[in-house]
C-alpha cells in the first residue's frame, strides 16, 4: 500500500480539503495529512488547534494520519520516506502558485514528486477564508466545514456556544431553558434563549417584508385561503386544526417555513455572545440539529404530566392528542439525535427529567456537564 502526503494550512479544514483527501486515499491507500505553517500568512487558529480540528474532522477515514509540521513540506516528506505530495487546485491562481511550490521543492533534489487534484466544481467556492467571512455575518457554514470546525469557528469568531433544547410538547422545554439561564447567570455565564416556535409565529403574524408575505400566501394556497386574515396574516388556530391532524400537511408546512425561519434565526443569533439555547420541539424531525452542532438537551416528562400541563394551557382533549401524535415521541427524538451524532462524529446528548419543575439540583448538574463539555469560558 503506497503512501502520500497532502499538505495545507487548514485554518480551518473544509469539505473542499476533505474531498481531496478522500480522492487521494482511493489512489494511495494511505495518506498523511500535514498541517503546515506559511511564514507569510497570519493564522486564525494556532498550529495545534488546526491539527486538532483536522484530526477530529477526519476521524471517519481509515488510513489517515494528521500531523503538524514546520518548514518545507518536501523536507517532511523526504524525512519520513514519502515520495509523493498531493496538492489541490481550485483555479488558475492556485495552479500558478502550486507549480511554483513544486519547482521550489524540486530544487531541493530530494526526489519527491507532486500530483495535482482539481477541486470538484460544486466545491470550488469553498475556502477557509470564505467560511470565516460567512461566520462573521452569521451565515450558514455547515455545508462548508464539518461540525467540529463549525463549533470552533462559532466559539472563536462569534463567542457563541450553541445548544438546542428539545422534547415533546408539554415537557417544559421553555421552563427548562429559563432554569438553565438562571443557573448559568449565577455563574456569570451569559445566556440567550431563542424560541424557534416564536420565530415561526412572527412569520405567520407579524413580519411584513415581501418574503414573509409570500410565505403566508403560499400557506393559503396550499391549505386554504380562509387561513388568511384581511391583513394578510395567518389564523394560527385554524392552521393548527389542519396541520396537527395530518403528518403530511405538517411536513409540507415545515418545508414552507424552513428558509424564512432560518433567515430570522440568523438575525436573532447576530451579535449575541455566550451560551445560546435554541428552544425547539422539532429540531430533530426538521433535520436542523446542525444548528447546535448536535449538542442537544432532551427534556422528558411522563405522558400524564404532559397532558396535565397542556390542559392548564387551555388545550382541549382533541387538541392535546393531535399535538402529541403529530410530533415524534421521546424515544424517536433520541434515536434521531444519536444517529446525527454518529453520522457527523460530533455532538452530545444530555437528557433531563422535568417531571418536577424547579429541581435545582438536576439543573445545576446539567449546567455543570454542559460547561465542562463545551469548555465555556475556558
Amino acid at each position: 500500500m503506497s503512501k502520500a502526503i497532502y499538505g495545507f494550512s487548514g485554518d480551518p479544514i473544509t469539505y473542499g480539503h476533505i474531498d481531496i483527501i478522500q480522492r487521494s486515499l482511493e489512489i494511495f491507500g494511505k495518506l498523511v495529512v500535514g498541517i503546515g505553517v506559511n511564514p507569510a500568512k497570519k493564522y486564525f487558529f494556532t498550529l495545534e488547534e488546526r491539527r486538532e480540528i483536522a484530526a477530529q474532522s477526519l476521524r471517519f477515514l481509515p488510513n489517515v494520519k494528521v500531523v503538524a509540521f514546520k518548514g518545507l513540506l518536501v523536507d517532511y516528506a523526504y524525512e519520513h520516506g514519502i515520495k509523493t505530495v498531493v496538492r489541490g487546485i481550485r483555479n488558475s491562481e492556485d495552479l500558478t502558485y502550486e507549480l511554483m511550490l513544486h519547482q521550489i521543492g524540486e530544487s531541493q533534489k530530494q526526489q519527491v514528486d507532486t500530483i495535482y487534484l482539481p477541486a470538484r466544481q460544486e466545491l470550488m467556492h469553498v475556502s477557509s477564508g470564505a467560511v470565516k467571512a460567512l461566520q462573521l455575518e452569521q451565515g450558514l457554514i455547515h455545508e462548508y466545514v464539518p461540525l467540529f470546525a463549525k463549533q470552533k469557528l462559532e466559539e472563536r469568531l462569534s463567542k457563541q456556544y450553541i445548544m438546542a433544547v428539545t422534547g415533546e410538547i408539554g415537557v417544559g422545554k421553555s421552563f427548562m431553558s429559563q432554569q438553565i439561564k438562571r443557573v448559568c447567570e449565577a455563574q456569570n455565564i451569559a445566556v440567550h434563549v431563542i424560541d424557534i416556535d416564536k420565530i415561526g409565529h412572527q412569520i405567520l403574524g407579524e413580519l411584513v417584508a415581501p418574503i414573509y408575505q409570500e410565505t403566508r400566501q403560499k400557506i393559503g394556497n396550499l391549505f386554504g385561503q380562509e387561513l388568511l386574515a384581511s391583513d394578510g396574516f395567518i389564523h394560527r388556530k385554524k392552521l393548527g386544526e389542519i396541520i396537527f391532524h395530518d403528518a403530511e400537511k405538517l411536513e409540507a408546512f415545515n418545508q414552507l417555513l424552513y428558509k424564512p425561519l432560518l433567515l430570522r434565526l440568523r438575525r436573532e443569533l447576530y451579535g449575541k455572545q455566550g451560551l445560546i439555547l435554541l428552544d425547539s420541539a422539532l429540531i430533530a424531525e426538521s433535520k436542523m440539529t446542525y444548528l447546535s452542532n448536535n449538542n442537544i438537551i432532551l427534556v422528558k416528562a411522563p405522558r400524564d404530566i404532559q397532558r396535565q400541563r397542556l390542559v392548564q394551557r387551555g388545550y382541549t382533549t382533541r387538541q392535546i392528542e393531535s399535538r402529541l401524535n403529530s410530533q415524534f415521541n421521546e424515544a424517536l427524538k433520541k434515536e434521531m439525535i444519536i444517529k446525527c451524532i454518529e453520522r457527523d462524529y460530533h455532538g452530545h446528548l444530555w437528557e433531563i427529567d422535568n417531571s418536577q419543575e424547579g429541581d435545582v439540583e438536576a439543573v445545576s448538574g446539567l449546567v455543570e456537564g454542559i460547561v465542562e463539555k463545551l469548555k465555556i469560558g475556558k
